[in-house]
């Protein structure tokens, strides 16, 4: 076994990763970013270098002279930045160190798409009907494109992720959508190489885990079912797929070890084929991943397998010590990724700093995140920060503890997919196992999220309160129980909870107190904090609420969710005209400003651009909501956060003012479209 290993990477894989290093006792180098010096992974791994600026995980001279200084006998890439590198590879090698990964000619083949179908085609391995081989120019796409057979897909011979592919139904539109292909292709992978499939009608995403050593001996370790996808990104996998049956599980098994043997893989890989949901026993090859994937777990918990310590033991020479056979799938295993984005506006990005946290635990359930306490999450990388499994003896229980343990995740500081993901949970189809690579899409339509009760809202009016209480001391005066001669005074706050502005008002103790919410009757109330656990007893029924309150707003995570209140200022005696008209333009995703279309001071028009917001290569256009004149709080290159003002527009008639109260923001419009930077 390896004495020392770097992990190349970042996030919940690099811990993941680091958690079997420590369990066999192997020592564990992390290397991190600027951005990344206080990341969980850093503080979990035995040693840490640093490697320089956010896209520095790239760079492989730094990462092969990172190996070296720290003594690395082996290198774990992880999955994403260098781990399908043929370049890295074999930089590794030159410098003597194990890569954890596949031999580089096996890198070099299943990189190329076109090359991939050509070599699993000559071992048996069915494929889509298209036309793929190099150098094919738009006019030979065009003329296959009929025996072919409409629709067909366009696909980018290198990447993925669904950059650069288009389906086309109509003939006179496939040159336009080539020549779209190309650009994206491009400016994403480095190369316009395309070729054609045909597309398969509500297809299925179904991808076999193999393992190979050096011997010879290759197996496969069961299938999952990714076919939950939005823009072609996996959301939610299970292990095994509910829709084989044994003959057609044992042949795209077969598949798999062939495309494998076709490339003379060693270690851990993943075959992905498309079934067709009609024609659940018809699979054709999609690709091969040479690295360990993001939902590997799912495959670990059917079959007892820890799939990191097998890349180490293959890499080390060790034999497999079990053949195909031997490899039992037991239960059912669901996974569920979380992202840090915003399901009611449409997916955006988002970030901030944790402020609190809660990760589930219990039977079948497995954490892998990212995630820690002030973690800092921004829009340098990829916005997934962990992965909820849970497992069973059957798919049903599988999903019913997977539900469970996402309504016991909590995220404060920073809004997730969380609810989403519940709510794609409880869909009908997906709990029947009917499932196809548009049944996400096609159900965004219907996700609305929940409004927050005014339980919450008292949760958050409470958690303040109870601050201003340990300020105080013994002195009446001190103490904000709105103490007097005659009626207490109440205690204001007032706060944006979606749509809506609500006011509470506090009388009393914390142990015999009275809350208002709007013009709902008073209510009883006691309540106590340990750390940022709220205890809230409320009109007699007492619940935990986690609370955490920074920079203007509340996170208040309960029963129904998790929630996030602005803290607005009181309402204003004489309501001013200017200040209440002026609207603002917050960020809709932390990112950086690449452009600025409009001018501070000036008049702008309603629904004209005033700045570009980018972030995880989207750009973000934000439009006037209204007329008036602009003032900028930015100015090109800034980095911003989620919410943060970026610009205010006061009316035109009016003489401005300074900047106005939180309360009466407009929204603006937000455009979004791939960027090329």
């Amino acid at each position: 076994m390896f004495r020392t290993v770097l992990v190349a990477n970042r996030g919940e894989i690099a811990v993941r990763v680091i958690r079997t290093l420590r369990r066999l006792g192997v020592r564990s180098v992390a290397v991190y970013s600027d951005v990344d010096a206080d990341a969980r992974h850093v503080v979990e791994a035995d040693t840490a270098v640093a490697l320089g600026p956010p896209r520095a995980y790239l760079d492989i001279e730094r990462v092969v002279a990172a190996a070296r200084a720290t003594g690395a006998d082996a290198v774990h890439p992880g999955y994403g930045f260098l781990s399908e590198n043929a370049q890295f590879a074999a930089a590794l090698a030159d410098a003597g160190i194990a890569f954890l990964g596949p031999p580089v000619r096996a890198l070099e083949v299943m990189g190329d798409k076109i090359a991939a179908k050509n070599a699993v085609a000559a071992y048996g391995v069915p494929v889509t009907p298209g036309l793929a081989r190099p150098g094919l120019s738009d006019d030979e796409l065009v003329a296959a494109a009929d025996d072919v057979g409409y629709p067909v897909l366009i696909k980018p011979s290198a990447g993925g992720g669904g950059k650069g592919m288009h389906r086309v139904d109509d003939p006179a539109a496939l040159r336009g959508a080539l020549a779209t292909a190309r650009r994206e292709a491009a400016a994403s992978f480095g190369d316009d190489t395309l070729f054609l499939e045909r597309f398969v009608s509500r297809p299925r995403h179904i991808e076999v885990q193999v393992l190979a050593d050096r011997y010879g001996t290759i197996v496969h370790l069961g299938e999952r079912e990714c076919s939950l996808q939005r823009r072609h990104q996996k959301v939610i996998e299970e292990a095994p797929s509910p829709l084989l049956d044994a003959d057609t599980r044992a042949r795209i098994g077969a598949a798999a070890v062939a495309t494998a043997r076709s490339v003379d893989y060693v270690g851990v890989g993943t075959v992905e084929f498309l079934v067709s949901a009609e024609r659940p026993d018809e699979f054709f090859f999609m690709e091969m991943n040479t690295r360990l994937q993001v939902e590997h777990p799912v495959t670990e918990e059917v079959t007892g397998l820890d799939l990191v310590e097998w890349q180490l033991r293959v890499a080390a020479g060790e034999k497999l010590p079990f053949a195909q056979d031997d490899v039992v799938l037991t239960g059912h295993a669901i996974e569920a990724r979380v992202y840090a984005e915003d399901p009611g506006l449409g997916f955006l990005p988002t970030g901030g700093r944790v402020l609190a946290l809660t990760e589930p635990s219990g039977p079948g359930v497995r954490v892998d995140s990212g995630l820690r306490l002030r973690t800092v999450v921004g829009s340098d990388y990829d916005p997934m920060l962990a992965k909820v499994i849970a497992s069973g003896p059957d798919r049903t229980t599988a999903l019913q503890r997977l539900d469970a343990a996402l309504a016991g995740t909590a995220v404060l500081g920073v809004t997730t997919n969380v609810e989403f993901l519940r709510f794609l949970l409880a869909d009908p189809d997906v709990v029947a196992g009917r499932l196809d690579t548009g049944l996400l899409d096609r159900r965004l339509p219907d996700f609305v999220p929940a409004e927050p009760g005014n339980d919450v809202v008292v949760a958050a009016a409470v958690r303040a309160w109870l601050a201003a209480w340990s300020a105080s001391t013994d002195d009446l005066w001190s103490q904000p129980s709105g103490w007097r001669l005659g009626e207490p005074a109440a205690t204001v706050s007032r706060w944006r909870i979606g749509e809506r502005t609500v006011e509470v008002r506090l009388r009393g103790t914390p142990d015999d107190g009275t809350v208002t919410v709007g013009d709902t009757p008073p209510q009883t109330f006691a309540a106590s904090l340990d750390g940022d656990v709220l205890a809230l007893t409320l009109s007699g029924v007492r619940v935990h609420y986690r609370v955490a309150i920074e920079a203007g707003t509340a996170w208040v995570s309960g029963p129904s969710g998790t929630a996030a209140l602005r803290v607005l200022g009181p309402r204003r005696a004489r309501p001013d005209t200017a200040a209440e008209a002026t609207a603002e333009l917050p960020s809709p995703m932390p990112g950086a400003v690449i452009a600025v279309h409009a001018v501070d001071g000036k008049a702008v028009a309603a629904g004209a651009p005033v700045l570009v917001v980018e972030a995880m290569k989207m750009e973000h256009t934000l439009t006037a909501p209204g007329d008036g004149i602009l003032r900028l709080a930015v100015a090109l290159g800034d980095r911003v956060s989620v919410g943060q003002i970026l610009a205010t527009i006061e009316p035109a008639e009016v003489e401005p003012a300074g900047r106005p109260p939180s309360d009466g923001a407009a929204v603006p419009d937000v455009e979004m479209k791939e960027s090329n930077r």
